[in-house]
């Protein structure tokens, strides 16, 4: 059955796709743009190399920015100031709008490119492939060979097919969300951790001037004293 689904659809030949890029709206968050927006761009090459035609999806103002930058790059839609659960509606004029070119035939592949939280310490840009949906499926028990689909088989599948890849795009901007906060965190970790030494520094060749200079003054006095008793 899923063969025969338009969302589960594999086309042999890929001719054109559509890239959904996850970037932060402002700055200091580390090399957290840096590492999405260079695998954007490496996939970006890629197509071009491969001859294949791609529009953007950019969600964030880092993103909208760099997309805008490069030449011959189509954006199909900007989203920014997304809040960090965003809202059914929002969520789903994403999913929408990559479900709607890809039934169409606009695009034959839909990828997200986010950061996937690992660990507070790990924290890698990823791109994962929402259309053609679909999972491995390693075993099919007897009970759901047997089982009876209310209202049909074919309307359940569509709504489980629409809320898997709702879900994907939502794990995606949580995930990144969750580590674009981790790295803003460990970026004001370290400037502030960069400017405790640094006033560290200033402090320590302050003292020692000071002293050089008290040092001087009372050389300057013992001097003096010596010429007069002198």
């Amino acid at each position: 059955m899923t063969k025969n689904h338009p969302l589960f659809e594999v086309r042999e030949t890929i001719r054109s796709r559509l890239l959904i890029v996850v970037a932060t709206d402002k700055g200091l968050a580390g090399a957290y743009d840096a590492n999405v927006l260079k695998l954007y761009a490496k996939q970006l090459l890629a197509d071009d190399a491969a001859g294949v035609k791609n529009e953007t999806i950019t969600i964030g103002r880092r993103a909208n920015r760099f997309a805008a930058r490069i030449r011959d790059t189509q954006v199909a839609a900007v989203y920014q100031d997304l809040p960090d659960d965003p809202a059914g509606s929002q969520l789903r004029a994403i999913v929408d709008m990559a479900k709607d070119k890809f039934e169409a035939g606009d695009v034959d592949a839909v990828d997200i490119i986010f950061t996937e939280f690992i660990s507070s310490v790990n924290q890698v840009a990823t791109m994962q492939r929402i259309f053609p949906a679909g999972y491995e499926v390693t075993e099919v028990t007897d009970e759901i060979k047997e089982a009876t689909f209310e209202p049909s088989a074919e309307e359940v599948l569509a709504a489980v097919t629409y809320r898997l890849v709702e879900a994907q795009v939502y794990h995606a901007l949580l995930t990144a969300r969750a580590s674009e906060y981790v790295m803003r965190m460990l970026a004001m970790k370290n400037a502030t951790d960069n400017a405790n030494d640094l006033i560290d520094d200033l402090t320590l060749a302050m003292n020692k001037a000071r002293q050089d200079a008290i040092t001087q003054e009372l050389a300057e006095i013992s001097g003096g004293v010596e010429a007069l008793n002198d």
